[in-house]
């Protein structure tokens, strides 16, 4: 059967189907357990998570399901040098953003506290919860680290934007390569080059990677449905990892407008941009990042400048100013059709399942 793949051997999944593990509080264990138990792999996106919330999602993932799921992790989660900005770089980033802050009533904020690369605790939490699976983007992982997750029996998923990177993670030992390709939603998890220059398309990179690479693949970015599951795995992809599709659930973590949005004829138009976080992501257009095109010089380096936008959005939301907004989301939103998750998972594998039936015939 299609199913039958390395990549559902080495997870212990029944289909090969991953859910893409939303970071920024838009994971849930609801969705992370329906997934599961449906045969897929649930995954959870914890790395804005103190060690303690981790601990406590973990134990709550193990309650609701005795299947495998994921907790994923951003190896490099600050691009700030020594953890700030100068006095000068963030009045710049005042300067820029204070016709926005004007136009919603509300004061600039404050420069953020320097921020504590948060990697490192986190991991020793995942060694100690022993995760079935451990993903992770922006970069890899020590050796050391990787050797006691081989050690504690936690299969490894690492994420590439290039060939280069899906090299570099073959060669630190992942147990699975993820395909991320440039038309999925959310951030580019570049870690060799910059994002803007590894925006390859998923069929594009799964075809790369195969070619010069033998760990098994996952392709990423613009996959909602069974046809487009089937077309992964003929272009040799062992699995498929699928992000907007699940984060328009109602099991997700992410606001009822985000959802509605992702429903809406908005989403027909994406945009990669910095504006909102300081990496480059993928979301449904909105006015600012259309304005701001060009003038990333005047952002702040990831996190700062999510925690300075946090301001502007908050109060975005409580004006129903949506246009000031990036909801996350990626380029395949306009064929979403499932509000259930469990529901889209049984249209996946009915669909993938017809359309290789229609193969064989």
């Amino acid at each position: 059967m299609w199913y039958q793949t390395k990549a559902s051997e080495i997870l212990g999944i029944q289909y090969p189907i991953l859910q893409g593990p939303f970071g920024g509080n838009l994971s849930s264990v609801e969705l992370v357990s329906t997934v599961s138990n449906a045969g897929g792999l649930g995954g959870y996106g914890a790395y804005t998570l103190s060690p303690q919330e981790i601990i406590e999602i973990d134990q709550r993932i193990k309650a609701a399901t005795n299947k495998p799921y994921n907790v994923n992790l951003w190896v490099s989660d600050t691009d700030a040098a020594d953890g700030t900005v100068s006095d000068e770089q963030f009045k710049q980033a005042q300067i820029l953003f204070k016709p926005y802050f004007d136009e919603l009533g509300i004061g600039l904020p404050e420069k953020p506290a320097p921020f504590k690369s948060r990697f490192e605790n986190q991991v020793e939490v995942i060694l100690h919860q022993k995760p079935p699976v451990f993903s992770f983007m922006f970069g890899v992982p020590s050796a050391d680290v990787l050797e006691q997750c081989r050690k504690l029996g936690i299969k490894t998923i690492g994420a590439a934007t290039t060939l280069d990177e899906a090299i570099y993670l073959e060669n630190a030992g992942v147990d699975l390569i993820i395909a991320s390709g440039f038309e999925a939603g959310g951030h580019r998890p570049s870690f060799l080059a910059p994002a803007e220059s590894s925006t390859i398309g998923t069929f594009v990179l799964v075809q790369l990677i195969k070619e010069k690479v033998k760990t098994p693949v996952i392709a990423a970015g613009g996959i909602a449905n069974g046809k487009a599951v089937a077309a992964a795995l003929v272009l040799g992809a062992d699995a498929v990892q699928i992000g907007t599709a699940f984060l328009a659930t109602d099991e997700s973590n992410a606001t009822a407008i985000h959802k509605q949005m992702l429903f809406s004829d908005a989403a027909k138009y994406t945009t990669l941009s910095r504006a909102f976080t300081g990496r480059l992501g993928r979301g449904i257009t909105s006015r600012i990042a259309n304005e701001l095109v060009n003038k990333e010089k005047g952002f702040l380096p990831f996190p700062l400048q999510t925690q300075f936008i946090s301001h502007l959005r908050k109060a975005a939301i409580e004006q129903e100013k949506w246009d000031m907004i990036l909801f996350w989301g990626g380029q395949i939103a306009p064929v979403l059709k499932h509000k259930k998750a469990g529901e889209l998972m049984i249209s996946i594998l009915e669909e993938t399942t017809a359309c290789f039936n229609q193969l064989r015939a």
